[in-house]
């Protein structure tokens, strides 16, 4: 789920860490890319943004996530050492307790949603009704996407030649961590290796805000998230009036893509709060500014109450800091 409204004020305090890609983008080249799948998988279960999705086929969600994931990897990013593929297992204590209460609330707003389209005259049948909470490490659901996923991969490496030259790993709802965290013990082990290249160019695919922090956090010099162009402007309309875009697809063909590049950001991070006579180390400034992010918001641990994002959070966070880091 990651920070709230943390990206948007990222993208428009630091607007240079964004990329949009068109055929006609001049793309970096990447050593390893790294898919959190729950992200591909939401989006190939639900068609649209109404409230009460229908429930797609067993064969029209399974051949979306594959295409989507085909279109990542030969189309768009084009990994030439490692694919790693990794969806949610069971998480920590303190996110499974939140997870409790948004599928519940989940339960609860599908359960409106039925009541109102039916007062409005619609024939709902409940078992042609997705429900999300299916999504959910140990489901039968996810039994089926991960077997589904296993021979699509046996597949492209017997026939696909980008396929073939990589080190494909994949991590299923079997292995317990949130699939972000698995994804990062997997950089922290390889970069503990006596052979790691240092120069290696990292690329995690993902919407959610926190992987924005993941990458800081991993030290890495080359790392770069891909994600789709949120419009900020259609979410005002949309919010202004609920009844608007409920049948935009959400097909591949149609997204439009954008890199957020983490070095840049670390730059910008750099020139915020590494006052020039201190000699701060960017790498400890880093650490500290990810640290100030779980005090905004976050999944495991409550955040200050009093600070919000949209009421300039950080700006003062960023003030106090510059203080501090002068006075020491």
């Amino acid at each position: 789920m990651g920070i709230p409204k943390f990206y948007r004020w990222l993208s428009e305090r630091c607007p240079v860490i964004n990329q949009p890609l068109s055929d006609l983008s001049l793309l970096p080249e990447f050593d390893n890319l790294y898919l959190d799948m729950n992200g591909i998988i939401h989006g190939a279960t639900h068609p649209n943004d109404d409230s009460v999705s229908a429930a797609l086929s067993e064969k029209e969600v399974v051949m979306g996530i594959m295409f989507y994931i085909d279109n990542i990897v030969t189309k768009i990013v084009k990994p030439r050492k490692v694919l790693y593929m990794a969806i949610d297992g069971v998480a920590p204590r303190a996110k499974v307790n939140q997870q409790r209460s948004r599928r519940f609330r989940s339960a609860m707003d599908l359960s409106k949603g039925k009541q109102e389209a039916r007062q409005r005259g619609e024939v709902v049948d409940d078992s042609e009704c997705f429900d999300s909470n299916c999504i959910t490490p140990g489901t039968e659901f996810m039994a089926m996407v991960s077997k589904h996923l296993k021979y699509f991969i046996r597949r492209k490496i017997k026939t696909d030649a980008l396929w073939q030259r990589l080190e494909v790993i994949f991590s299923g709802h079997e292995v317990p961590g949130e699939g972000e965290h698995k994804i990062m013990e997997y950089m922290r082990q390889a970069k503990s290796q006596p052979a790691y290249d240092i120069e290696t160019s990292h690329c995690m695919y993902g919407q959610d805000a926190d992987l924005i922090m993941l990458g800081l956090a991993s030290h890495e010099p080359h790392f770069t998230l891909l994600r789709e162009q949120v419009d900020f402007r259609g979410m005002m309309m949309q919010r202004r009036n609920p009844n608007e875009n409920k049948l935009v697809t959400r097909a591949t063909k149609e997204t439009k893509w954008q890199l957020l590049h983490i070095s840049v950001l670390r730059e910008y991070l750099a020139f915020e709060l590494c006052a020039p006579e201190t000699g701060r180390d960017i790498e400890r400034t880093v650490d500290d500014f990810v640290f100030m992010g779980f005090l905004v918001g976050n999944d495991f641990t409550p955040h200050l109450p009093s600070i919000d994002i949209s009421e300039g959070a950080f700006d003062l966070l960023f003030r106090i800091y510059r203080e501090q880091v002068r006075t020491d």
